[in-house]
């Protein structure tokens, strides 16, 4: 004999929950609905109102996050340069420490700069 238990997880309790609170609100919406019905409003019109007002709410919902997730951005470029705040400029290692040196698109091989000391080179070599 088999027996068939519902699963005891955390998921299963959250889905569960999840559907028990979309169904109440389908349930609201339908009494919604015939209350607006009741009062006059036509159908048609009662189902429109309803959804306009869903509209607005999502609307103010996405408008909220936009607005959290803009916050958030800005509180971790924040935290970011001051971490980076303290931190100073590093010394080149070799060489002279040109200006030019630590531009970007600096290359030695265009400037005819002298050669690093780790490296052999023959032009340079007094051996």
């Amino acid at each position: 004999m088999t027996m068939t238990t519902q699963p005891n997880t955390w998921t299963h309790r959250l889905g569960r929950r999840a559907g028990h609170g979309w169904r109440w609100l389908v349930l609201r919406d339908r009494q919604a609905e015939r209350w607006l019905v009741a009062h006059g409003v036509p159908t048609g019109g009662a189902k429109a109102l309803l959804w306009l007002v869903k509209l607005v709410l999502l609307g103010g919902l996405l408008y909220a996050a936009f607005w959290l997730a803009l916050l958030l951005l800005f509180v971790v470029v924040v935290a970011w340069s001051v971490r980076d705040a303290g931190v100073e400029a590093e010394e080149w290692a070799i060489g002279e420490q040109a200006e030019y040196k630590q531009n970007p698109g600096y290359d030695p091989i265009n400037y005819d700069d002298t050669p690093d000391p780790r490296f052999a080179d023959p032009r340079f070599d007094d051996d």
